[in-house]
């Protein structure tokens, strides 16, 4: 199958447009037709080398389509399923997917730029092979997946907006209902206010947090925070300590932290920010060689903790459908992440686009 594709070629230079071949399914996988694909920052990230991934390499992991095609053995989809790609593989069957942990899977871990096999099912007009981010590769017009990378959602989800619940959504969101476990009448910090701490917002306000700060540098962010449900924002530009400003504003401290950026810094801003027994949560990719330095003794004396998450800490196949469930009953908000919408040919302006901080978020739809 021909189609067109968003491709880094170079680390650091503009992504391309090209026309590659999708070959067909093998055993246990399905070729998806993809109606809109995110334009997230781990995606950029991918062309800059903070994720080390090796070009050329499709980019795109948070896409919605149909399945158009299925392989041998596959039971867990049929042609015209409404999916969302994974960029997480679950296996179902390893130590972290039994335990309800499979944002850890043994097999997701090894799915970095092929499919769970090591293979490839893409190649460029000159038959080279190319990688596929994160075992997915859905910046593209057709793509084949591993089953296992696949969520199944309901059929009447736009997939438009659905597409985001793939990754940034899911990320923010169930950082703060499965990972921190907001509890009701608590305060919540969140730094970062892109795609996924919007979402980690959203969480915090469904789980019944009853003061969400908001904390960015951008002001167009901020008033993006307060639509979704941010009950005060702080500019952190021209700060000189935002913690104590941050504590100042909470009444002590916060309960829970967030960190959606991805900086060792601000992770410790985030840390920082808590009150006695408070739990800050890194959710934002830093670069491999970023590092974090806090009192050690904190730990001890005032119960605090810090920890990662990954994917935000989700069951995909059960958290995607109440996340749509939630989308579809009014209580959190999709639509209005939406910043632009690109056409495929207008990826490279969609990064640019991205780079500059102008998007919620960009999506590209097919």
């Amino acid at each position: 199958m021909r189609a067109k594709a968003v491709i880094c070629r170079e680390l650091n230079q503009p992504v391309v447009v090209e026309e590659i071949e999708v070959a067909g399914p093998g055993p246990g996988e399905a070729m998806i037709k993809l109606s809109a694909c995110g334009v997230c920052h781990s995606d950029l990230s991918a062309t800059n080398g903070t994720i080390p991934f090796p070009p050329p390499l499709i980019l795109g992991h948070e896409g919605a389509g149909v399945v158009v095609e299925v392989g041998s053995g596959v039971t867990d989809v049929v042609v015209g399923d409404h999916v969302l790609s994974s960029f997480v593989a679950m296996c179902g069957t390893c130590r972290y997917c039994t335990l309800g942990r499979p944002a850890l899977c043994e097999i997701g871990a090894k799915t970095l730029y092929t499919l769970p096999d090591g293979s490839l099912r893409t190649t460029d007009k000159n038959g080279a092979p190319l990688g596929v981010f994160s075992g997915c590769g859905v910046m593209a017009e057709y793509a084949t997946l591993s089953v296992k990378s696949l969520i199944r959602i309901p059929q009447d989800a736009p997939l438009r907006q659905a597409a985001l619940v793939g990754c940034g959504v899911m990320t923010g969101f169930c950082a703060a209902t499965n990972k921190a476990k907001v509890e009701p009448g608590t305060v919540v910090v969140v730094f970062g206010c892109g795609g996924v701490g919007l979402s980690a917002i959203q969480g915090a306000q469904v789980a019944g947090a009853v003061t969400i700060v908001a904390v960015d540098i951008d002001s167009f962010k901020l008033d993006l925070a307060k639509l979704f449900g941010a009950t005060h924002v702080v500019n952190a530009k021209g700060e000189e300590n935002i913690v104590k400003t941050l504590r100042k504003l909470t009444g002590g401290g916060a309960d829970y932290a967030f960190e959606c950026i991805g900086s060792g810094e601000v992770a410790a801003q985030a840390y920082g920010a808590l009150r006695k027994g408070g739990h800050a949560v890194i959710v934002g990719v830093a670069p491999p060689k970023d590092s974090t330095s806090i009192r050690t003794a904190s730990l001890t004396f005032e119960e605090k903790s810090l920890s990662g998450s990954y994917f935000g800490s989700a069951r995909p196949r059960v958290d995607a459908p109440r996340i749509l469930g939630l989308y579809k009953a009014g209580k959190i908000k999709l639509d209005e992440l939406i910043t632009r919408t690109y056409t495929v040919d207008e990826a490279p302006q969609a990064f640019a686009d991205l780079q500059a901080g102008r998007n919620a978020r960009g999506v590209i739809v097919f």
